[in-house]
């Protein structure tokens, strides 16, 4: 597969509208945040949702308003539906973003979106990490770091989003060459924005260190590089009456060694052969 500037986008936001169309329910108001060039916009249309309002932090993508997912314009019970294509990763405080966009929903109001995951780019992260100890002695971050899916929906519950369902999906870009893949990262606007990285310029000979290492170890027979992208998609929804609960503790009708036709023990006996 090859590698464009706005490929990722494209393919991910069609995943969030596929998700969308499986879903029994009208949305009349949704909010489409990290919108870019409002392409998942024009998905929301399609799908029959009367009032769409685009938000981005970045002016030169946003067609709508221009705000940042952690400090957000909108009233509690603004919206009954919130989709975000690939924007929350660069969210420095997740759990509170996380929390206005909970706030934001009407009782049963959906949340469903897509960002990067920890293992994005682990073959480029790994290159420059060998190639500066290799060259400088030293190793600073690269490559900005991503949230791992296991940690997600305990945040979503810490939110307090009901029914919450964390999936991920590894999804893999061939380029021809290392230069190439930072040359499509910056016009993604996914260039490294740590904090902790190097502000002065890479050395020459580090750079081509990394682009040697990254296609020593990857390289396929056709020359090409891959590049990996672990695209998790967060789905979850405003607490309301109506939604299934877990049941109460001891209310089961049914034992469990019924079902599985074994015998039952108790804590600490030794099954009998």
């Amino acid at each position: 597969m090859g590698g464009t500037a706005e490929f990722l986008f494209g393919e991910s936001g069609e995943r969030l509208a596929d998700r969308l169309r499986d879903v029994n329910r009208r949305f009349e108001r949704a909010l489409d945040l990290g919108c870019r060039d409002g392409a998942l916009t024009q998905h929301l249309r399609a799908l029959g949702i009367g009032h769409v309002i685009a938000a981005d932090a970045a002016e030169a993508f946003c067609p709508g308003i221009v705000t940042d997912a952690e400090a957000l314009p909108f009233a509690r019970g603004s919206f009954d539906l919130i989709v975000s294509n690939l924007a929350l990763h660069w969210t420095n405080d997740l759990p509170g973003a996380l929390l206005q966009l909970r706030q934001m929903l009407k009782p049963d109001g959906l949340l469903v979106a897509a960002m990067w995951g920890g293992a994005t780019l682990d073959e480029l992260r790994m290159a420059w990490l060998e190639a500066e100890s290799d060259i400088e002695s030293g190793a600073s971050p690269r490559v900005s770091p991503f949230a791992d899916p296991r940690d997600l929906a305990g945040l979503l519950q810490r939110a307090g989003f009901a029914l919450p369902v964390v999936d991920s999906d590894r999804l893999e870009v061939t380029y021809p060459d290392m230069l190439k893949l930072m040359q499509d990262l910056r016009a993604m606007g996914e260039t490294n924005a740590t904090v902790q990285r190097r502000k002065n310029f890479t050395r020459r000979a580090t750079m081509l260190r990394a682009a040697e290492i990254y296609q020593q170890r990857h390289a396929g027979a056709d020359g090409r590089i891959p590049a990996s992208f672990e695209m998790i998609t967060l789905t979850a929804w405003a607490p309301h009456e109506s939604q299934q609960k877990p049941l109460r503790p001891g209310s089961a009708e049914t034992r469990l060694a019924d079902t599985l036709g074994t015998r039952e023990h108790k804590a600490g006996d030794k099954a009998t052969p």
